[in-house]
């Protein structure tokens, strides 16, 4: 099952060639990748201080500029491998406001589960790797 989070393009985030900034497609992918994994974990706190984990690797494949306007567009975020310490989401960026669905940019996103202290590598718990299993999606 995918998970889509909806994220509004701010002023802020547009540059000087008037669409948005790369890096901002990051912030969007963040975002609806830590609304992801608290929903999919059922955290009640903070999420992280349950699960810490770091993100230790993101490629992005920008296919189409994303431009200032209302709607949001959506973010789709879904898991894609499920490691002993790691785990892989895949997420795309995409504009369902018109007839169709415009895919502005995939990425891909490898996490790694550490401990809260030491922040050394930890094996996945057994309720992460239940909830993160049921949420795999192979495309």
């Amino acid at each position: 099952m995918r998970f889509t989070h909806p994220v509004l393009v701010r002023w802020s985030d547009i540059d000087s060639y008037d669409h948005v900034n790369n890096v901002r497609y990051f912030d969007y992918l963040q975002e609806a990748r830590i609304a992801f994994l608290a929903q999919l974990l059922e955290t009640t706190g903070d999420f992280f201080a349950q699960y810490p984990c770091v993100l230790v690797s993101q490629t992005v494949d920008y296919l189409r500029p994303i431009l200032l306007r209302h709607p949001p567009y959506d973010v789709d975020v879904w898991v894609d491998a499920v490691g002993m310490s790691s785990y892989t989401l895949r997420s795309w960026i995409v504009d369902r406001s018109g007839d169709g669905e415009d895919v502005y940019a995939k990425a891909e996103s490898v996490l790694v589960a550490v401990d809260g202290t030491t922040h050394a590598k930890r094996p996945l718990g057994d309720a992460e790797r239940v909830a993160l299993l049921k949420h795999v999606v192979s495309t």
